[in-house]
Order: structure tokens, then sequence, then C-alpha cells
């Protein structure tokens, strides 16, 4: 069945839905996630050491913060310098055209462009992720569908899910890393090429304003504010030395196993399960209530190869880790507009500026203990006891929001 436009009468929430997940899977699941299963096999080729991946990798995700600011700042720039302001859809077009474009430049045996390719691509995630999000979402309520949103955000795990499948093949029949990168970006294009019709202006497509939200924004004190701040940041740094070194740890544990390379895909079905089923929990539930069990989901998700190192250890660390990923970010956004009414864009810029500094912040922390441990192994499970501590915290943090300022339907 041919894609549509949104604009015609054959189009239906189903077919925006679905295209914001094959969108968000090129952005977040092969744009900002592909490095991950790759590493193994770069790394084995002596391509790159793990004090190199660790910044390879930061370098990615200092680009998605930098890109997640400019979005918050885009109509302020456009109008500084006179110029109009570029639609939803396109800019989510230029995102998805670059990210397939740099994937599969990081087939080039070229270290120092590796830096500038994984930065750039980082940027165009955050760009990609908050116009798709936008445009979707708004044409989602147009319809009266908001709650298939629920299938745009599986998208994140649908493409960790195949990019990690794909390594798992590759590793079993002893292709190359620039194989890896070609083959990732050949899948971006495809699916950008499928879902291009979609992303598209129209005299009909909306705006998303305020008035349009279904809850009642009730506004909340600057200790609230920072509170948040604090505890998303936590989660930042609490996930992503798993989410960067997952398939190094597990190969490390499980010397010879088939195993290690399907434990990454194993987590992106987790956080593809975790979108869905975050969409369907009744607003009248506190989310604060819900994060608390997120972050300590996702803290024992991250030590349990520590005090498991086996198979059912890695597996069930996957899943723990993968459910609460996106519902993590959807509780916490939906606050964000509650506590900040008066100007959501700039709480939502906050709350991403403080993730993503604090995701920067994890694999040079886990580089610098592998550096002064006495293997590893030992270094690894510093690093992760680290990113646990720091989930629990912001638990805590949540524990006494909910203590000092009384939920507000």
């Amino acid at each position: 069945m041919p894609v549509t436009s949104p604009s015609s009468k054959q189009s239906s929430a189903l077919h925006i839905a679905l295209a914001g997940m094959l969108s968000l899977a090129v952005v977040m699941g092969l744009g900002r996630f592909a490095f991950t299963p790759l590493m193994p096999m770069m790394l084995h080729e002596s391509r790159l050491n793990l004090q190199e991946a660790s910044w390879l990798a930061s370098a990615n995700y200092f680009g998605y913060l930098l890109g997640a600011v400019l979005c918050m700042l885009q109509p302020h720039i456009w109008k500084r310098y006179h110029y109009p302001a570029l639609s939803s859809a396109r800019m989510v077009r230029i995102a998805l055209i670059t990210i397939a474009a740099l994937t599969a430049l990081m087939a080039l045996d070229s270290p120092v462009s590796w830096t500038y390719f994984r930065f750039i691509t980082g940027s165009m995630t955050a760009v990609g992720f908050v116009y798709t999000s936008s445009w979707c979402l708004a044409h989602l309520a147009q319809r009266n569908a908001s709650t298939t949103g629920g299938i745009i955000y599986a998208g994140p795990g649908v493409g960790i899910t195949i990019s990690g499948l794909f390594a798992s093949v590759m590793v079993a029949y002893d292709y190359h890393a620039a194989q890896g990168w070609c083959a990732f970006g050949l899948l971006a294009a495809i699916a950008t090429a499928i879902v291009w019709r979609v992303f598209q202006d129209d005299e009909t497509s909306p705006e998303i304003t305020h008035q349009q939200a279904s809850i009642i924004l009730t506004g909340g004190t600057n200790s609230e504010k920072i509170a948040l701040t604090a505890a998303y940041g936590l989660a930042g740094f609490g996930y992503i030395i798993t989410a960067t070194f997952l398939p190094v740890i597990a190969r490390a544990a499980l010397p010879g196993s088939i195993w290690p390379d399907l434990f990454w895909p194993i987590l992106g079905i987790g956080v593809a399960t975790g979108a869905i089923l975050s969409s369907r929990i009744p607003s009248r539930i506190d989310q604060r209530q819900l994060l608390i069990v997120c972050y300590v989901m996702q803290a024992l998700g991250v030590v349990m190869s520590n005090w498991s190192p086996t198979l059912f250890g890695f597996a069930m660390g996957s899943i723990l880790v993968g459910l609460p990923f996106t519902a993590i970010t959807f509780f916490v956004m939906q606050i964000g507009r509650n506590l900040h009414p008066q100007s959501a864009a700039s709480m939502i810029g906050l709350l991403t500026a403080s993730f993503g500094a604090c995701q920067i912040a994890g694999p040079p922390v886990a580089a610098y203990l592998l550096s002064k441990a006495a293997n590893h192994q030992q270094g690894f499970n510093w690093a992760l006891d680290l990113a646990a501590v720091s989930l629990l915290a912001g638990a805590v943090i949540y524990v006494a929001m909910i203590k000092n300022h009384p939920h507000r339907p």
C-alpha cells in the first residue's frame, strides 16, 4: 500500500504514526545508537581502542545536546537573520538525509573524520527527534488520535532492534565494521524514501499550541523545576554507559558465546514495548510515582550484569534498562510542561540540555575508571555501579518532590 500525504483523504492516523516510528527508528536507532553494536567489531579490527570509542560516543552525545538547544532557539535565529523559518516537515527531511549519508560515510578509514561525522549526526538526531515529534503529534491531534502517539515512540526501539540483529548476523559471517556502516546507511536511506511523501508541507498543516493540550497546566515552583531538571539529568548519566558499552561488556563476560551481540536488540525490544505501554497509563496517576518505579527498574537493569554476568543476567538487565527508557522521557516532558506552562518550550529545552550534558559525561567517566582499574571488567563494574547510584539518587529526588509538592492532576 503506498504511503500517502497527510493532506490526502486516504491518509490516516496510523499512516502518520508509522511514518513517525520509521523516522525515529532512523534518527535514534541508527543516528544515535548504531555505534553501539558496531563498536565491538571496530575494537576487534583495532580501528580504535576503548578510550577512543568513549570519546567518539561523547562527540555524538555532545552533538545531540547542541542540536536540542538549536531546536529551541531556531525561531529566534531565523528571525534575527531575516530568514523564513523552515517547516517541521522540511527539518525532518533534512535530518533523515543527513543521518543516512553520514552513517554510510563512517565506513571511510578516517578516524579524524569519524569525530566530525558522529558530532553532526548527533545534532541531526536531536533535530529529527524534535521535529518528527512536533509534526506527527500535531497531525494526530488534528485527527483526534493523540493516543496513537505511542506507536511513534516505539521507533527508537525498532531501530535499536534492527541494527542489533543486523550486527549479530554480520559478526556471525565475519563482516567488517565498514560494511556494517554501509548497511546501516542503506537502511536509513530506504526508510527515508518510504516516509518522504508523508513528511511534506500542506495548507492544513496544524500548529501545536498550549491551548490544544488535553491537560490543565497549573504551573509549579522553582524548587520543583530545579528538582525535575536534576533528576532527569541523573537519568541521562544512568543509562548511557549501558547503552554505549553493553555488547563490549557482554563479550568480555561471555567469551565465545553467540549471545552477547543479541542483548542490544533485546534492549531495543524493551524500549519499543515500554513506549507503547507508557502511553496506556491513565493520566490520573501521579507521574512522579511512575518515574520512581522507572528509575529503580533501570538501576536494577544497569547492575544486573555485575551481580549476574550470565546469559540470564544480561538478558534481564537489557529488558530492565530498555522498558523504562522512553517512558522516563515521556513522563518527564509532561511534568515539565505542567511546571512551566507559560513557556513550555524553554522548560523542555532545559530538561533536554540537562539530560544531554549528563549523558555526555558517561563515556569519559567510564574511560577514566577503565584507566584506573586493574582490568576492563573491574572498570566497567565501577562505572555501572556509579550509574545505578545516580539513578537511585534521581528516584530519591522524586520521593522528595511528592512529599513537598502534592499531586496536581
